[in-house]
């Protein structure tokens, strides 16, 4: 009912002990609050919640438009309806590094676990996309550097999210992620690696754990779980593909409402009503008003 009884520290706290553990944690990418409660209830480890995502939902390109307020407050709305941690892609900190400690304290004010600060210039790109440029080393680690001094739960999550792979090449990746872990960085995002190998070279080379991102359609093979865990990764997100499956979904019922004018051969593939109801706990919100469920719903 309403929202998550878990506080923040407490969701913070248990990611850095799994994390410590050593166990792969699998966090698909939230489009909305009510997909991070279907996440949650789907026995998954935490809830992703991806820059792409959210500038996508306002109808914009991934290039740096959306701003602290509307990540923050998005963020906020996603985390708040999950027992599960929620990590979010705080892009290049939305500005310089003391830019970036503000987002950090704001993102902990959000009730999110864990944030990752990427080393692109800006205008950015998505990760996968060609023609990306990435910050010298030092303002890299500045932004690194004013994240982990700004926070106030020292569990909170700072991850580095490195670009140079695709720029300069799996060494310099390596170079660059071991500077981030130095300056900080309680884990390592490297994106746009493309084979196993990569992820292996990588997380031999750090002492933190590192993230897979198996996006649809970008730079890297999507691998299985298993071969991430075989790999040493920690976390492996899937940041676009429920809204990727959503949108596609959504595309064809327009399509058959065009062609059919109804959608009467779609109704197997819709959430039941009474599905729905259960997953927003419709029936405990009686405990204010005990005219609110008073029906049933069947699903013949």
């Amino acid at each position: 009912m309403l929202y998550a009884t878990t506080p923040a520290a407490e969701k913070r706290r248990i990611l850095r002990e799994r994390l410590a553990a050593g166990e792969l944690l699998r966090f698909p990418g939230a489009f909305n609050p009510l997909s991070a409660r279907l996440i949650e209830r789907k026995g998954f480890d935490g809830v992703y919640i991806s820059g792409a995502v959210l500038a996508a939902d306002l109808g914009l390109p991934d290039i740096g438009l959306t701003t602290l307020t509307e990540v923050a407050g998005r963020g906020q709305q996603i985390a708040r309806m999950t027992e599960l941690p929620a990590i979010i892609d705080a892009d290049t900190g939305f500005g310089e590094p003391m830019n970036v400690a503000r987002t950090i304290q704001t993102l902990e004010d959000a009730g999110i676990a864990g944030a990752h600060i990427e080393d692109q210039v800006n205008p950015k790109r998505c990760g996968h996309l060609d023609g990306k440029a990435v910050v010298d080393a030092d303002t890299a680690v500045k932004r690194i550097r004013a994240a982990v001094d700004a926070r106030r739960d020292p569990n909170f999550l700072i991850m580095a999210r490195t670009d140079i792979r695709a720029v300069e090449g799996l060494d310099a990746a390596i170079d660059r992620a071991q500077a981030l872990v130095e300056a900080g960085a309680d884990a390592i995002f490297p994106e746009a690696m493309r084979t196993l190998d990569e992820f292996e070279a990588m997380a031999s080379a750090v002492s933190v754990p590192i993230l897979a991102n198996m996006t649809e359609f970008g730079k890297s093979e999507l691998f299985s779980v298993d071969q991430l865990r075989g790999a040493g990764v920690g976390i492996v997100i899937w940041p676009v593909s429920l809204l990727r499956i959503a949108m596609g979904a959504a595309g064809r019922a327009l399509d058959t409402l065009t062609d059919e004018g109804h959608l009467t051969g779609r109704l197997g593939e819709m959430q039941h009503r009474a599905d729905l109801y259960d997953l927003i706990d419709y029936e405990a919100y009686n405990h204010f008003d005990t005219s609110v469920f008073n029906f049933q719903i069947t699903k013949e």
